[in-house]
C-alpha cells in the first residue's frame, strides 16, 4: 500500500507541472487567473475513469486499455482520502508565524471590513435556507444538508470542500461534497469574472478612490505580516545553534504541534458533549471535522512559542509553502475524485444554489458595501467578495486589480479581518458544523440561527455607520 501512496504522490507532483505547462499555453486560463492547482485537478478528472475511461470503454469495450483512465484504483483511492487529511495541514499553518495583534486592537482597526465579512457569510445561510425550502426541496426531493453548501463552496472554496466530504458521507449526504466542489469550481470562475467586470465598472464610475489619492499612511493600520526581521533573523540563529535538523523539518513539526493541540480540542469537545447534552441524544461535534480546530491549535502554537521566546524559530516562509503544498494536493486530489455523473444527477440543484450564491454576493456588495465603508469602498469591499466566492487569494487578486499600491489600506483591513472570521465561518467551527446543525435541528431552527447572526452583525454595522455619521458631523463642525 505505501507504493501506491508513493506514485500516487509523485502523480500528484507531474500534475502540477502539468497544470503550470498548460497554463502557460492557454490564454483564457491566464485570463481567468485560476490557480495551476485547479488545472492540474481538472487534467486529472479529464485522464481518469470517467471521461478517459469512459471514451475508452465506449470505443474498445470492458476491460479495454484505459478503460479505468490512466490512473489506478488504489491511486484514487490514495487520493479519495486525501484532501480530508491535508485540509488540517492548511488550516494549523495558516496564523503560525503571524504577528497576531490584541482583538481589541484589531477591531479598532478593522471593524466595517469584519461587519462587511461576516454578513456576506452569514447572508449565503440565509439564502442557503430559505432556496432549499423553497425550491429544492419542493422541486427535487433534495437533502436539507444542501442549504450549507453554498458558503462551503464559495467562503470555504475547494479547500473546505474537499476536506469535508468525510463529515457529508457520514450525515447520509455522499453527493455533498461534489456538488460542494462543483460550487467551488462555479464560485471561483464567476468570482474572478464579476470582480473583473465590477472593477473595470468601477473605474469608470469613479468609484474607485485610489487612482485619485496620494499614498497615505492606511489609517496608521500596521501591516498584518509575519514576524522575520533583521532582530528575528538573529534570534533565530542563536536558537537554532547546536540544531541537527533542517528548518523545514523543523517547521514541519510546528504544524504537526498544531494538528495535535487540535485533535486535543476536538476530542475534549466531543467528551463534553459525551457527558453533557450528547446524552439527550443530540450530538453534533462528533460529525465537526479536525481542520477548524487545527487553525486553534496553530493560533495556540504561535501564542504559546512568542511567550517562550522561542517564536523566532518559527520560519513563516517554510510554513506557507507547507500549507500551499498541502492545499495543492487537497485541490488536485479534491477535484481528482469529484463525480460528474452525481452533478449531472442534481444538476436541478446545482444551478440554483450557484445562482442563488452569485446574486447573494453582488447585489450585497453593490448595496452594503458604499454604507459600511466611510471611504474607499470599492476597494476595501470586493476583496471579500472575491473571497466570498473563491478563495482568500481571489479576495487578495481583485484587491490588487482596484488598489495595486494599497493606497487604501484596504489589504491590511483585509488580512486583519481574518483572525475575527476563519475560525468561525469560511471554513471555520460553524462552517465544519454547519450540516451537523441542520440534520439535528432542522433547516427551521438554523434559519433563525443563521438569520439571527446576519442582523446581529448588520445591527453592529448599523452602529458603526452612526459612528461614522458623528464623527463626519463633529469634524465638520
Amino acid at each position: 500500500m505505501l507504493k501506491e501512496v508513493f506514485f500516487a504522490f509523485i502523480w500528484i507532483a507531474l500534475l502540477i507541472l502539468a497544470g503550470r505547462l498548460v497554463k502557460q499555453r492557454v490564454r483564457w486560463i491566464q485570463r481567468l487567473y485560476l490557480p495551476e492547482s485547479i488545472v492540474a485537478g481538472a487534467i486529472a478528472l479529464i485522464l481518469g475513469p470517467q471521461i478517459l475511461g469512459a471514451i475508452a470503454t465506449s470505443i474498445g469495450g470492458e476491460g479495454t486499455l484505459l478503460s479505468g483512465g490512466l490512473f489506478t484504483e488504489a491511486i484514487r483511492d490514495v487520493w479519495s482520502q486525501s484532501p480530508g487529511i491535508f485540509i488540517n495541514i492548511v488550516f494549523a499553518a495558516l496564523f503560525l508565524g503571524e504577528i497576531i495583534p490584541s482583538p481589541g486592537a484589531i477591531w479598532r482597526k478593522a471593524a466595517p471590513q469584519v461587519v462587511f465579512g461576516q454578513s456576506l457569510a452569514w447572508g449565503q445561510y440565509v439564502v442557503g435556507i430559505l432556496v432549499t425550502l423553497i425550491i429544492l426541496i419542493p422541486l427535487f426531493d433534495a437533502n436539507p444538508i444542501s442549504a450549507a453548501l453554498i458558503e462551503i463552496g464559495f467562503e470555504g472554496g475547494h479547500g473546505t470542500a474537499g476536506g469535508m466530504a468525510g463529515t457529508l458521507g457520514e450525515l447520509g449526504f455522499e453527493e455533498g461534497a461534489d456538488l460542494a466542489l462543483g460550487l467551488a469550481t462555479v464560485g471561483i470562475v464567476s468570482g474572478i469574472i464579476t470582480g473583473t467586470f465590477i472593477a473595470d465598472w468601477g473605474r469608470r464610475k469613479g468609484y474607485v478612490q485610489t487612482e485619485r489619492a496620494e499614498v497615505e499612511d492606511s489609517e496608521g493600520i500596521p501591516e498584518l505580516t509575519h514576524s522575520d526581521n533583521p532582530e528575528v533573523r538573529a534570534r533565530r540563529r542563536q536558537l537554532s545553534r547546536g540544531l541537527l535538523v533542517d528548518p523545514l523539518s523543523l517547521n514541519f513539526g510546528f504544524v504537526g504541534i498544531a494538528v495535535i493541540f487540535g485533535w486535543l480540542i476536538q476530542q475534549g469537545l466531543v467528551l463534553i458533549e459525551t457527558l453533557t447534552w450528547g446524552q439527550t441524544g443530540f450530538t453534533m461535534m462528533e460529525y465537526v471535522p479536525l481542520f477548524p480546530m487545527a487553525l486553534i491549535g496553530g493560533i495556540l502554537v504561535q501564542i504559546g512559542m512568542v511567550r517562550l521566546g522561542l517564536d523566532a524559530l518559527i520560519i513563516p516562509r517554510l510554513t506557507k509553502n507547507i500549507a500551499g503544498m498541502a492545499l495543492d494536493v487537497v485541490i488536485v486530489t479534491a477535484l481528482a475524485s469529484i463525480s460528474l455523473q452525481v452533478i449531472g444527477g442534481n444538476l436541478g440543484i446545482f444551478l440554483v444554489l450557484s445562482i442563488a450564491g452569485i446574486a447573494w454576493n453582488i447585489c450585497f456588495f453593490i448595496y452594503y458595501a458604499p454604507r459600511i465603508f466611510p471611504d474607499y469602498w470599492l476597494e476595501k469591499g470586493i476583496g471579500d467578495l472575491g473571497q466570498s466566492m473563491g478563495v482568500t487569494a481571489t479576495g487578495i487578486l481583485l484587491l490588487t486589480m482596484v488598489d495595486p499600491e494599497n493606497k487604501s489600506g484596504a489589504f491590511e483591513s483585509f488580512a486583519y479581518k481574518q483572525l475575527f472570521f476563519e475560525p468561525i465561518v469560511g471554513g471555520g467551527l460553524f462552517t465544519a458544523a454547519a450540516p451537523a446543525l441542520i440534520a439535528q435541528l432542522g433547516l427551521w431552527v438554523t434559519l433563525l440561527i443563521t438569520a439571527g447572526l446576519l442582523v446581529f452583525w448588520l445591527g453592529v454595522g448599523f452602529l458603526l455607520m452612526r459612528q461614522e455619521s458623528r464623527r463626519m458631523g463633529a469634524v465638520a463642525e
